[in-house]
Parts: C-alpha cells; structure tokens; sequence
C-alpha cells in the first residue's frame, strides 16, 4: 500500500487517522486511541504526517518525527476551508491530509520541550500578573466607594495607599484589617513574579539566541525569551514580514476611492508576543529617537505624520523584523543595518 499522506484528527481520547496515496486517493481509513498511532506510524515507511496545531500535537509530533517522518502542524484556521460537508472527525482528518499537500500552505514549527517549558513560565507569570491587576483594582474600587481617591498605576497607587495608611484613614476596624490583608496578597503576588523574573534572567545568560536578540533596543528579557519560546530559529518564517504578519501587527488594506488605504493592525496571531513587543516599543521610542541612527530617522520622519500609538505599533512591527533577522544570521543587532533589517 503506497501511502503518502497522513491526516491525524487529535481528540482527547480517540482519534481519527486519513492516510492518502500519491494521487490524493483515500487508501485507509482508522480510529484510534491516541497512543496507538505511534504504533501505527512506525509500521509506515517514511511519509508526511500532518496534524492541527492544538494541544498535545507538539509531544505527539516529536515522537512521530524520531522515525522519519515529515510532520507538518497546520493551524486548524488553515484547515477549515478544506473540510467538506457534514463536518466530522473523518473528513477533518482528510481535509488536514489535502491542507498538508497545498505549496503555498504554512506550517507551525514543532517546539521542543525546553520552548514549551519556556513558554510555560510565561503564561504562569503572565497569570499572576493579571491576578495583581484585578487585586489592585479590587482596592482601589473599594476605597473609591468610601470616598478615598487613589492614583492610577501601579507604583503610585503603591506609594499613596502607604501613606495614608500611615497617617491614619478613616475606615472601620473591619474594613482595614480587609486592606491590609488584600496588600499582603498584594506583596505575595509581587514576589512570585519576582521569583519568574529571575528563573528568565538565568535562561538569557545560558541561551545564545535569547542574549542576540537583547542587543535589539526595545527587546528586554521577557520580549527575548518568549520569542525564542514561540519561534525559536524563526526558520517557520521565509521573511521578517512574515513574523510581522503573524503577530498581527500589520495594518489592515482597505480601497478608498479607487486608492488603496491602510487601517487599523489586523491582531492576528500570538496576543501576548504582540503585546510584549508593543511595550517594549513603547518604552524605547524616547531614546531612539533622539539617537543618530538610520532607525532614529525613520522614526522621526514617521512622528512628523502620524501619531505617537501608530509609530509605536510601527516600532513594534520593525523590531519583529530585527529579531527575526538576528535569529536568522545569527549575529548581534547592528543599528547602522537597523532600517534595512528583513
């Protein structure tokens, strides 16, 4: 039996397998426990194996790969146009195996297990985050509702509750045990993120990738580290723009009076990425443009006629481009080559 393709429908327990010859004909047909296609596969000589990008395709795709196999990850947005009516785990499986086959179709690298360890950290930390975003919220909502007025931010609020509380505020005995509790949450909260912070900063002093792209401006620890979590060489992208691009920060093409215009970023892709890029850019637009630099110039020219938000999203959208540049030459960043970069 001469099979070409393989389609792979994941499920939780079961799932269903679409094996295809060289003329896109359905040869066989299977559904099976997830364990049981590692032992299916390695009675198959080497062939392509696709699956949708979801979870546990990853640990899957690794094992699968060991016995020579091409394993290609389809993003299951990619996969839907394919499937056929009255949609089932059969003819999902046959569209993944027809998506695999498509040239210009494209694909999710296989992440290693030190990316999803990495990536891991960050979406715990960035949790935690989020918990003292809402705990902060909570108090400062509280204290509004009895009259007390605090600034926003973080740092401020921190400093302002402080003081008050020092000089005595007028709430029930109650009400500021409830404070006080809610601020040791507050100083728990901050010391784990801490601990996450330090745990990255120990993996960019070991990782040769993460250390190039800190010679990016406006790329810290925690813009570096996720990148290389999430694409790791880049080599899942054939251009910069193409990183760009599925981080969502390109803009939306709209035709206005016969004349093409751009419209707001599209915000596709990974949210958090794009987020971390964003403030990152936010935080380095001020010095670079000050700076002498081909990127300074750019950045100027671009603040003449547009607004502070969409040069920092811009910003954003070039460091992306940097970072896969010197993932892919694998050299530090040099600000003389910035503007060229991908």
């Amino acid at each position: 039996m001469n099979i070409a393709v393989v389609g792979v429908d994941l499920g939780k327990n079961s799932c269903s397998l679409v094996a295809v010859d060289d003329k896109g004909a359905v040869v066989k047909r299977r559904r099976m426990r997830r364990e049981s296609i590692a032992v299916f596969t390695a009675k198959l000589a080497p062939c392509i194996i696709a699956m949708e990008a979801c979870c546990g395709a990853h640990h899957l795709a690794r094992r699968l790969k060991s016995q020579g196999h091409d394993l290609r990850l389809i993003s299951p947005e990619y996969v839907r146009p394919y499937v056929k009516a009255q949609k089932n785990d059969d003819r999902d499986a046959e569209a993944i195996a027809e998506a695999a086959t498509r040239p210009t179709m494209r694909f999710v690298e296989v992440k290693s297990e030190e990316q999803l360890d990495m990536q891991t950290l960050h979406r715990a930390r960035d949790r935690l985050v989020s918990e003292r975003t809402a705990l902060i919220n909570q108090i400062r909502a509280i204290l509004w509702e009895r009259g007390i007025v605090l600034p926003q931010g973080r740092r401020p609020l921190e400093r302002e509750l402080a003081r008050r509380l020092d000089e005595g505020l007028a709430l029930g005995d109650r009400m500021l045990v409830l404070i006080e509790e809610m601020r040791a949450e507050w100083r728990s909260l901050d010391q784990r993120i801490a601990a996450f912070d330090t745990e990255f900063a120990a993996q960019a002093k070991q990782d040769d990738r993460v250390r190039r792209l800190l010679s990016v401006p406006g790329i810290g620890v925690m813009n570096a580290t996720a990148l290389v979590a999430a694409i790791g060489n880049g080599e899942a992208f054939k251009r910069g723009r193409d990183l760009a691009a599925w981080l969502g920060l390109v803009p939306k093409q709209r035709t206005t009076g016969g004349k093409p215009k751009l419209g707001a970023i599209t915000k596709r892709g990974n949210r958090y990425l794009r987020k971390l890029l964003i403030h990152g850019a936010r935080a380095a637009l001020p010095w670079l443009v000050r700076g002498q630099t081909a990127l300074g110039a750019w950045l100027r020219r671009l603040l003449a006629r547009a607004h502070t938000n969409t040069v920092v999203v811009a910003l954003a959208n070039k460091l992306a481009r940097i970072a896969w540049a010197t993932l892919q030459r694998n050299q530090d960043y040099d600000a003389n080559m910035a503007a060229k970069a991908a």
